[in-house]
């Protein structure tokens, strides 16, 4: 695939702006550590708890910077997203807290709750299915035929600068406590969160590495990096971390991470569902799978963090009781 970007990308000062946006309406999540886990790992974790954040993930923030910037005719006329479900959540929430109507497309093997909170948030949700359906196309035929605007969930300007705030606030609370991070590892499906955090870094905390991490099998980041250009996933992974099942990185995301990323990890599902019970037990915090690969690579050894300072990004926490009870039964 061609990975030319022929558009503006995001940059510091736009990850600035989105954080004043999103000032007093998403919440400022703390970096939890535990001294006890830290001398039994081996390495200082720092676990930035993004699934405290409003509707449970860090979606929120890149959805609400860029529907709080709809005109008043495009609020009037609404938005319409695609996602397996954090992001779909997000748009909902932040399209309500504007007041605007909101149409999202969600694989119909999402989990249920993510299906039933979308809808709690107001919005119509739009089901197709991910073996045999295009979403972007259902989305971008939804947003002609009733002229909505596109909210993309990791390819857009103002969503990546909304993910970034995060990282913002990652350097400042490290900052305060006097602490040098050695690497920051985040879940990677899109990239949108990666890149978005990676632009923050660079800026505030420059001598951190940056990682993605994606599930086994789901591999589309580790190739491109390999190749130096967007390439798709193997696609024979699980469908365990349904948050970050994208087969390929975005346009925009790509040609920011192959600039400030170190590289992509990988880790398999027991490496998952491990750290989804070290997040319950250590620091009381629900994970879901999606939300919990970052920590795994740290724990699992996926990354030499022996000695260093980690922090890792528990990026959402909408789980179905039953895959929650399944990892806290295996490793708890």
């Amino acid at each position: 695939m061609n990975s030319s970007v022929p558009y503006e990308l995001p940059a510091y000062d736009d990850v600035k702006d989105a954080a004043g946006r999103l000032h007093g309406v998403a919440f400022e999540t703390p970096l939890l550590e535990s001294p006890l886990l830290d001398d039994e790992l081996g390495f200082r974790l720092l676990i930035k708890a993004e699934v405290l954040q409003r509707t449970g993930s860090f979606k929120f923030r890149g959805a609400y910077n860029r529907v709080s910037r709809l005109s008043a005719d495009e609020r009037r006329r609404g938005v319409v997203g695609f996602s397996s479900g954090n992001h779909a959540q997000g748009v909902a929430a932040a399209a309500q807290l504007v007041g605007a109507p909101a149409v999202i497309v969600m694989p119909k093997d999402a989990p249920a709750m993510k299906i039933a909170n979308t809808r709690a948030y107001g919005a119509e949700v739009v089901l197709y299915d991910r073996l045999k359906d295009d979403r972007e196309a259902i989305g971008e035929k939804l947003a002609r035929d009733r002229g909505l605007t596109l909210v993309r969930p990791f390819d857009d300007f103002y969503v990546i600068a909304g993910q970034g705030t995060g990282g913002l606030e990652i350097a400042r609370a490290a900052r305060v406590r006097g602490i040098k991070l050695d690497a920051v590892l985040a879940p990677c499906g899109g990239g949108g969160l990666t890149a978005g955090l990676a632009i923050a870094l660079a800026a505030e905390s420059p001598g951190t590495e940056m990682w993605a991490v994606e599930p086994a099998g789901w591999d589309d980041w580790k190739r491109s990096f390999a190749s130096g250009q967007i390439e798709r996933a193997g696609g024979h992974g699980s469908m365990l971390c349904d948050a970050l099942l994208s087969p390929s990185p975005g346009v925009m995301t790509f040609a920011i991470n192959r600039r400030l990323v170190k590289g992509a990890l990988d880790v398999d599902d027991d490496a998952v569902m491990k750290a989804m019970a070290l997040a319950w037990r250590h620091f009381k915090l629900v994970v879901e799978p999606g939300g919990a690969v970052a920590l795994a690579a740290a724990i699992s050894g996926a990354l030499p963090v022996r000695g260093k300072t980690v922090c890792v990004v528990c990026s959402g926490g909408n789980v179905e009781a039953a895959v929650f009870r399944t990892a806290l039964e295996r490793f708890a």
